[in-house]
């Protein structure tokens, strides 16, 4: 495959270099869920017409990275399927629906994957898990009550990629993510006991709670099943983060205490 982009999705991809060489990798874009930026969504809209413009030469298959955030679902009652409609209700979202309607207008063969909150090693420091380290490092963190992360591994998520591309789909849309709901409270509560910290908790009430639904990815690739997805999933994914986090401590600065 032919990989576009060199952010942290991009990196843990290049396993799959070698493999699938009808695919081209749109890893390339806005990342940040918050980000409002017109400049960045232009940007992104500009890269999506050039790589879809390569493919339809080429005849090969794109694979674009969209969201399954709470901007895309977070209006949808019950879980958040591929097959059902979505009112975004956040720049964000419509931006990556919006993106995702074109593609599906373009012509080109295609693959649409709607991430859930990826973690892993050596992650941007302005996505959740490192963001909220460092505020709790610091002594504070700010939570939004009623807020809620599907937690995935990042390595979990390439071997989907990896199998879903060997099935060789077509014009398809598949939630990658674990399925449950973690509130960011249990986030904060499991992260707090790992590192050994006591913080402040400055709370916000928000009205964001949504579940986004696997029954197609597990129809896909049964193999998630050994991949624990399930209510103490978040845990394993939070532990390797932490791990990793702690290994890598700075030299001559002592770690946090674990619990």
């Amino acid at each position: 495959m032919d990989i576009v982009g060199n952010g942290f999705l991009a990196r843990n991809l290049r396993a799959l270099s070698s493999r699938h060489p009808d695919t081209v990798v749109l890893a390339a874009g806005v990342s940040w869920a918050q980000g409002t930026a017109r400049a960045d969504f232009d940007r992104e809209e500009r890269l999506l017409g050039e790589v879809v413009a390569d493919c339809r030469a080429s005849g090969r298959r794109l694979l674009f990275f969209s969201s399954a955030s709470t901007g895309v679902y977070g209006k949808v009652r019950g879980p958040g399927r591929e097959d059902g409609p979505v009112t975004p209700c956040t720049p964000y979202g419509a931006h990556k629906i919006a993106l995702e309607e074109r593609l599906r207008a373009s012509g080109a063969d295609h693959l649409i994957l709607r991430l859930g909150h990826l973690v892993g090693r050596d992650q941007p420091p302005h996505q959740l898990l490192p963001l909220l380290v460092r505020q709790m490092r610091a002594g504070s963190v700010r939570v939004h009550r009623g807020a809620v992360r599907d937690l995935v591994h990042v390595d979990d998520v390439v071997e989907i990629i990896d199998r879903l591309l060997g099935q060789g789909l077509r014009a398809e849309t598949v939630n990658v993510a674990s399925g449950e709901a973690v509130p960011v409270e249990h986030i904060v509560d499991h992260l707090e006991a790992r590192l050994g910290l006591s913080v402040r908790r400055e709370y916000q009430d928000v009205d964001a709670h949504h579940i986004i639904s696997t029954e197609k990815l597990r129809a896909l690739v049964p193999e998630v099943t050994r991949m624990g997805f399930g209510p103490a999933y978040f845990r394993r994914v939070l532990d390797s983060f932490v791990d990793h986090q702690l290994a890598t401590a700075p030299t001559g600065v002592p770690a946090p205490e674990e619990t």
